[in-house]
């Protein structure tokens, strides 16, 4: 009897984390014989009172909640092995967690312009939103790697399992009043669309979800969504749905906007000679 799908999602407890959560809990083909979702989130009281919400909301499901600082390599790497240990393997890793902008660059540069010397800014935001996807990612390959390939049928190429990481439309655009936030979540879709062709060899796939305004806990305050439109919850879970059900889509960028997907395409090159030299690169192996 083949072991149940295990699916990791960091941040799991809540947001958009929470959110995914509930979708693979509530699909009725997702019980507890043939899928466990595995939240891993820094929070352990929000995280405890998740698993417990959600037993009790489908009682059927098969949910269960790590502890886990997810810009700590150890942290991650213990938790990882924990579930691999416990259901047998990684099928799904979600690369969600995230914090929003620590530091106001420009101001603490200018803070301390007129006298004194420079005070090294915090980057929690880096620490969690890029070098802790980067953790996942790296995580999510060593122990899909290891699974047998499922046929996906249609003539479509067989998967090992697949990651998806949540970066954010900030990634895709300029976002003055977050410049680190912009740039880790730009890093993301940076490592996403440069791994996926290396992964497909492996029959992984890697795919991004960048969101516009979700309500979620990662604001500073709840009135910041109040001047904002608003893009619902069930777009991800959309998304989501499109990377998991086409086996064919990987380094994929989904736009969500609204109650619309929209696959964001990478910038074309700037000219022939650009073009040939990445491509060189590829041909060659290393850079």
């Amino acid at each position: 009897m083949p072991r149940p799908k295990s699916i990791i999602i960091t941040g799991g407890a809540s947001g958009i984390g929470l959110g995914l959560t509930r979708y693979f809990l509530s699909s009725p083909e997702n019980t507890n014989t043939n899928t466990h979702v595995t939240i891993l989130d820094i929070n352990p009281s929000a995280g405890a009172k998740a698993r417990q919400s959600l037993r009790s909301q489908y009682p059927t499901a098969s949910v269960s909640f790590e502890h886990c600082d997810v810009s700590s390599w150890e942290s991650q790497a213990a938790a990882f092995e924990r579930v691999a240990e416990q259901q047998g393997g990684v099928d799904a890793v979600f690369a969600n967690a995230g914090v929003t902008e620590s530091v106001d660059l420009v101001k603490s540069a200018l803070g301390t312009a007129s006298g004194g010397g420079p005070v090294k800014p915090g980057l929690k935001t880096v620490d969690v939103n890029f070098w802790g996807v980067i953790y996942s990612v790296h995580l999510g390959i060593h122990y899909i790697s290891k699974n047998t390939p499922m046929d996906a049928g249609d003539g479509k190429a067989p998967s090992k399992g697949t990651i998806i990481c949540t970066a954010s439309n900030a990634g895709l655009y300029a976002f003055p009043m977050a410049p680190i936030y912009s740039a880790t979540k730009h890093g993301v879709i940076g490592l996403v669309r440069s791994l996926a062709p290396r992964l497909e060899k492996e029959q992984i796939r890697i795919n991004a979800l960048a969101p516009a305004v979700i309500e979620t806990n990662i604001a500073p305050s709840s009135d910041l969504f109040k001047a904002m439109i608003l893009t619902p919850m069930s777009t991800a879970v959309k998304a989501v749905e499109q990377f998991v059900d086409d086996p064919s889509l990987t380094g994929k960028v989904a736009e969500l906007h609204g109650e619309h997907v929209t696959f964001a395409e990478p910038p074309e090159y700037v000219d022939e000679d650009t073009k040939t030299n990445i491509e060189m690169f590829v041909k060659l192996g290393y850079a």
